[in-house]
């Protein structure tokens, strides 16, 4: 068995995450993973799980939060959950 590194957890079923960076993490879960690999917004502060948006080195969430922590860089930011194409 492993021991999870976010919460300590001695688990039969836990895996490990190999970053790119050679970094090697052991977790019991995928909650423990997203706590303590994924970025945080820079704006509201949530963890970011799906693509996120990148605006001049900096991580948000959505398209909202990138335009309202930097209008001038994140206005061309859009999201398209929800948007129609044509």
């Amino acid at each position: 068995m492993a021991v999870c590194e976010t919460c300590g957890n001695d688990y039969y079923m836990a895996f490990e995450v190999r970053t790119v960076g050679g970094g090697t993490h052991t977790f019991d879960s995928f909650e423990c993973a997203i706590q303590k690999l994924a970025p945080v917004c820079e704006h509201c502060g949530t963890r970011i799980v799906g693509h996120g948006s990148e605006v001049s080195g900096r991580f948000y969430c959505c398209a909202h939060c990138a335009r309202t922590a930097d209008s001038a860089a994140g206005f061309e930011i859009r999201d398209t959950v929800g948007a129609y194409p044509g």
